[in-house]
């Protein structure tokens, strides 16, 4: 079992998702049970397994979470990436948290890898 709030990773998902709060709020009103709501779910849920892995009681276990969290993190690379193509947000406001999305992504790799060895 890991402490979730001693880990990076955690901490720089929780960033992530912040920085997707306060994007989205911009969003069309109308988007509003749409990509607004998608987005920020998606944003949510990866420190969110992050930190139920790390609660978990063997390495498979959290390793499994830190999958869930990958998933989650390509489908808000998605959401992002469609929301810039929609003309929602400017690409200055959008590639900031991209690549501290994908920073997210390579940490939880490197993490995994080391969980792997661990077993």
């Amino acid at each position: 079992m890991h402490r979730f709030e001693d880990l990076k990773i955690w901490d720089k998902a929780m960033e992530v998702a912040k920085m997707v709060y306060e994007l989205s709020a911009c969003f069309p009103q109308e988007e509003r049970y749409g990509l607004t709501s998608q987005i920020r779910r998606s944003a949510v849920s990866v420190p969110s397994n992050i930190a139920e892995g790390a609660g978990r009681n063997t390495n498979g276990e959290f390793k499994n979470f830190l999958g869930i969290a990958n998933g989650s993190s390509n489908e808000l690379l998605t959401q992002l990436v469609l929301s810039y193509r929609l003309n929602f947000v400017e690409e200055n406001k959008v590639l900031p948290i991209i690549e501290n999305l994908k920073e997210v992504q390579k940490m939880n790799y490197s993490l995994i890898k080391s969980l792997i060895k661990t077993n």
